[in-house]
């Protein structure tokens, strides 16, 4: 039996499991915890790239679908709030390693890459050439992908916000409509690929969706169904990235993503709060689109809580854009000490 089977069934397990005992995000954080314990466990699992360029093509699709003339007028507003999230991103450079280095005796170059927050194939490939401890940043990075996954649903709903799959109040497109922006999306996304954008499927997927709903071309969102599956895709994809990790450096590991991810989400919802005080946005949408995630997954919970999904997904991609010009200069600096 191909592993992706097993691995999305313990996926949809613990999705159900989550969601009876009523923990955020149910359909994204319950895969995410039982594959990722089910890969640590010594189970064989995976989710293969075709599956994962489907599951970013629908929720990139998913979040083109709430772009409306509202959210338009409110995007006017958010260059103030994209000037505060670069701000928040440099502090976190220059926390968060000198936090790896004093408590868990880092080298410069690894606690950096370690702490980057985003843009982790980029972080990757850095890594290998700066001569940084690779496993270790591999390692902390996963976890830190991890334990956002886990940590942001619970802190957004502290803030008093929760939400499900559905869209309330919005039709299921028809299924013309739907393979139609999905094929669109693909190509568009291929292209993007093509040009070394970051997250080249599902932003192509958001720019096909937004252009066809905000001109009113397509009407309605995917079927719950399709949009349940790519959370506990994702959900699944973030749990299997445990697979082969060396054990014995787990533990420390572990300890260094959870300073990693505390560390970046307190600096995150400072920014947040303070751009929430100036653009008159909910906070824990602004938190959302601030905490340091990868933004295929920072996206899927905005769309499962019903978080402002253009808002967080438009952060995201300045962020990863904004990173992709600071991560080089941080990489001369440490390269040079």
């Amino acid at each position: 039996m191909p592993p992706v089977i097993p691995t999305l069934l313990i996926g949809a397990v613990g999705a159900a499991l989550f969601h009876l005992i009523g923990f955020p995000a149910a359909p994204v954080t319950g895969p995410a915890t039982a594959v990722a314990a089910a890969t640590l466990l010594g189970l064989r699992t995976d989710i293969p790239l075709r599956l994962c360029d489907i599951i970013f093509i629908v929720i990139g699709a998913q979040i083109g679908s709430t772009v409306t003339p509202e959210v338009i007028g409110a995007a006017l507003t958010w260059p103030l709030s994209l000037m505060i999230l670069t701000v928040t991103l440099i502090v976190i450079m220059f926390v968060v390693p000198f936090g790896l280095r004093v408590l868990f005796h880092h080298s410069r170059v690894t606690a950096f890459l370690s702490s980057a927050p985003g843009h982790l194939t980029f972080t990757l490939g850095l890594a290998a050439d700066m001569k940084a401890d690779v496993p270790q940043v591999v390692l902390v990075q996963t976890v830190r992908v991890f334990l956002l996954t886990l940590l942001v649903p619970v802190l957004i709903s502290l803030w008093g916000v929760s939400g499900t799959a559905v869209f309330a109040g919005q039709i299921t497109s028809s299924a013309p409509e739907l393979v139609a922006v999905l094929v669109l999306a693909l190509a568009v996304g291929l292209v993007l690929k093509r040009l070394q954008v970051p997250a080249p499927l599902l932003i192509g997927a958001m720019a096909v969706s937004a252009i066809s709903h905000g001109s009113g071309i397509v009407k309605g969102v995917a079927p719950e169904w399709l949009t349940l599956a790519a959370f506990i895709s994702m959900g699944s994809l973030i749990g299997s990235r445990f697979g082969g990790v060396d054990r014995s450096l787990l533990k420390t590991a572990f300890l260094a993503g959870l300073f990693s991810t505390v560390a970046g989400c307190v600096i995150a919802a400072v920014g947040a709060y303070l751009a929430a005080l100036l653009i008159g946005m909910p906070p824990a949408a602004l938190f959302l689109a601030f905490a340091p995630g990868g933004v295929e997954v920072m996206a899927a919970l905005a769309i499962e809580t019903g978080l402002e999904p253009a808002l967080v997904a438009a952060h995201h991609v300045f962020r990863l854009t904004v990173l992709g010009l600071l991560l080089p200069i941080f990489a001369i600096r440490y390269r040079h000490k």
